[in-house]
């Protein structure tokens, strides 16, 4: 019961938040953009917590009480969340005084393109149990080197690396699509520490490195 008030009171927060940066610069919530958005984001994301609730309940509170405990990568997550911050605020002050606003069929593909990601996120979480939104190493962690991690190191940031440049363009604002631009260096930078932090601490990950030469995109980097 713990567990499920804590999931549940996070989801609602998010929520409240999301659509108040959304829907509050907007001036109105005639923005149906922004209630697409918001339907893909959290949809989902609310099966996906009762599978867990009921399959991997450790897992996910894991994920619900991890907290970044790394000087580098607290900065990295404050400047994510400025990022976030940023995007939401001027998507809604571009559908309110009309800056450019995205064509139907654009948001619609954007949508299809976030939905893919969130599928490729999740095979990413049932394929490695010792997933974190946390740098860390935890006790008795494996390499995983098959499925999506036989292709790149890092197919977590891949996914979350394309649901983040879609959801401005879902959004209908390519103002917040160039902001959001900026979150490839802040990913870069975590990716790097992180490997830094994995090759020191669990064993087998440079003799993966070597076999599994792609970060994040085959063939590019």
């Amino acid at each position: 019961m713990r567990l499920l008030m804590q999931a549940m009171g996070k989801y609602t927060a998010g929520i409240v938040i999301v659509g108040g940066l959304l829907f509050g610069t907007a001036g109105t919530f005639d923005y149906w953009q922004a209630w697409l958005f918001m339907g893909l984001l959290f949809v989902p994301m609310f099966v996906a917590g009762c599978v867990l609730m009921v399959r991997q309940p450790e897992f996910l509170r894991h994920r619900l009480d991890a907290k970044e405990g790394q000087k580098e990568q607290k900065w990295v997550v404050a400047l994510s969340g400025l990022l976030f911050v940023s995007m939401f605020v001027v998507a809604g002050l571009n559908n309110r005084f009309g800056w450019y606003i995205l064509p139907d069929w654009a948001v619609y593909t954007a949508g299809g393109v976030f939905l893919a990601a969130y599928a490729l996120y999740a095979e990413v979480m049932r394929e490695n149990v010792w997933l974190s939104r946390t740098i860390e190493v935890q006790e008795d962690q494996q390499v995983v080197d098959s499925g999506l991690y036989g292709i790149v190191r890092h197919p977590m940031y891949g996914a979350t690396l394309i649901l983040f440049l879609a959801m401005p363009l879902v959004l209908a604002s390519v103002w917040s699509f160039i902001i959001m631009l900026l979150y490839i260096p802040v990913i870069a930078l975590r990716i790097c520490n992180e490997e830094e932090m994995l090759e020191r601490e669990l064993k087998g990950y440079k003799e993966y490195k070597q076999r599994v030469k792609y970060k994040v995109i085959p063939f590019v980097w």
